[in-house]
């Protein structure tokens, strides 16, 4: 049975095996590259923003909020899933820390001027980590809690005369946050949906492919009793059996074996191989038939083994037909091995039959020699017979 992709697989960069990681480094990369421009035209809010808080203050800060996120912008294109994972979450527990030692930092001092402080500027691009690293509804509370946040400093560092209402610069501030967050959390969902339908659908191959090799194996059996059991007792029970019954028994009985240990080569056949086998399986039934072979290019070229084995299979049964049904007839096969095509041809000068007239439950000619031909990729097999002017049976393969 041919091994199915796993649904989890080792991840190297630039590689991602899941639409998970694939969104997860495609969205790392965004929220480095925004790091980046917001470290490069925050700088002159930055040292506006230093002239109010404590000297320690401004290199923790920037360490805190710019730190993993310039970290990020670099580990997002040559690193793991893993480290922008971890480094996707750094940016969200920076930011709140960072935050956090505002009270400590600042001095106490307002702005002349109603400028905003620079952290003020970038509270959705920390909230972006959270849309790609935990629930939406964590997310949504991170962002409300960081812009509150955020807006609540820029309020209390203006002078009284130019404040701005806080409730409408927080609701601004979460509103054009929510934009982005919003469609990094559903890209993110969209990811994991997609990572789970495949995980289903590789599931549900798997369970269908081992449903079709039961089915196979079934008819395996069940095309081996019909041509080799139920034959090889019905010509024993004749008065006229003799040793080609001995050579069919012994030959069902080889097959049996083989079926039950598993024990067929999965090798490709070699043109001699082709030809030894076919003409193995026809002399089993009839050890005197004659054969006929045309054979070119098939030295150099391998066959499928499934295949010569299904040709060689429906062969047997159209020849032991002919010794059961055609009567004291003169029956020979023709092999005709090519490169891309085996053609086997069995024809009598019996007594022949209507083709039309063949009972359902007649299985030979159905079952073991047409349908078999027909579930073989590449092959077919034709029919041709009418009362009194013999049979003949064509089986072809093509590659």
């Amino acid at each position: 049975m041919a091994t199915l992709p796993s649904s989890t697989q080792e991840v190297t960069p630039g590689a991602d095996t899941s639409a998970a990681d694939r969104i997860m480094r495609m969205f790392g990369r965004f929220i480095g590259a925004g790091y980046v421009f917001y470290v490069l035209v925050s700088i002159p809010a930055i040292v506006q923003t230093a002239s109010i808080t404590r000297p320690w203050w401004t290199p923790v800060a920037l360490v805190l909020f710019f730190g993993p996120g310039l970290a990020l912008a670099v580990v997002a294109f040559v690193g793991s899933i893993r480290a922008i994972t971890m480094l996707a979450v750094a940016c969200v527990v920076g930011y709140l820390v960072g935050l956090a030692t505002w009270p400590l930092g600042w001095t106490g001092a307002s702005f002349v001027e109603s400028e905003p402080v620079w952290f003020s500027f970038f509270p959705a691009l920390a909230a972006l980590g959270a849309a790609i690293t935990t629930t939406p509804a964590r997310v949504f509370l991170y962002l409300a809690v960081v812009t509150v946040g955020a807006q609540t400093v820029n309020y209390t560092v203006r002078e009284p005369v130019d404040r701005s209402p806080l409730v409408p610069d927080v609701v601004y501030g979460f509103g054009f946050g929510i934009i982005f967050v919003g469609a990094a959390v559903m890209a993110a969902r969209t990811g994991r949906l997609l990572d789970r339908t495949r995980a289903s659908s590789y599931a549900q191959a798997a369970r269908s492919a081992t449903l079709e090799a039961r089915s196979v194996e079934r008819r395996r059996f069940d095309g081996l009793i019909h041509d080799g059991v139920m034959s090889t007792l019905l010509a024993a029970s004749r008065p006229d059996a003799g040793d080609a019954v001995a050579r069919q028994a012994r030959t069902t009985l080889a097959e049996l074996d083989a079926l039950r240990d598993d024990a067929g080569s999965a090798d490709d056949f070699s043109g001699d191989d082709v030809l030894a086998h076919l003409r193995a399986a026809a002399t089993a039934v009839d050890g005197s038939i004659p054969m006929t072979v045309h054979a070119s290019d098939a030295a150099v070229t391998r066959y499928p083994a499934e295949a010569i084995r299904t040709v060689g299979a429906a062969l047997a049964e159209a020849v032991r037909n002919s010794v059961r049904h055609a009567g004291e007839a003169r029956r020979e096969v023709e092999v005709t091995v090519a490169a891309d095509e085996v053609h086997v041809v069995v024809r009598d000068d019996g007594i022949g039959f209507d083709t039309d007239s063949v009972p359902a439950h007649r299985l030979g000619v159905r079952v073991s020699i047409v349908d078999r031909m027909a579930r073989l990729s590449g092959g077919s097999a034709a029919l041709r017979s009418a009362a009194g002017a013999g049979t003949r049976v064509d089986l072809w393969w093509h590659r």
